[in-house]
């Protein structure tokens, strides 16, 4: 299929905060919730999907982690979501504060134009 006719990949910015049950956790009890309770369901629940951490909570009261996740199409992106919701990241490890959803340079890829961006030489 050309690009131009392929769907871009969809970008998740999920910005949540800890909640308690997850603080109350050591870190090596954290990584393996996440690898044996969360995990699992996303890989069994869809394919195309990967993650990025990003922790804020040195910089923002609101927020203490961004998880970037990138899907290959938005149905990959609707079915990581149902099956988190299945998982104790959802409200029981994590509040959800803000969903930010897009497309890289969607603009561009509708206007026919080059994307815009800052580059470092």
């Amino acid at each position: 299929m050309p690009a131009e006719t392929t769907e871009p990949p969809v970008t998740a910015f999920m910005l949540v905060k800890t909640t308690p049950e997850w603080l109350a956790l050591t870190p090596r009890e954290r990584v393996e919730a996440f690898t044996t309770r969360v995990l699992p369901a996303i890989k069994a629940g869809t394919t195309g999907v990967r993650s990025r951490f990003y922790d804020t909570e040195f910089y923002s009261a609101r927020v203490t982690d961004v998880w970037v996740w990138e899907a290959e199409d938005h149905r990959a992106y609707r079915l990581l979501v149902d099956a988190l919701r299945e998982t104790p990241f959802w409200d029981r490890y994590f509040e959800v504060v803000d969903l930010l959803v897009g497309t890289e340079n969607g603009y561009a890829r509708t206007y026919g134009l080059e994307p815009v961006a800052t580059v470092t030489t």
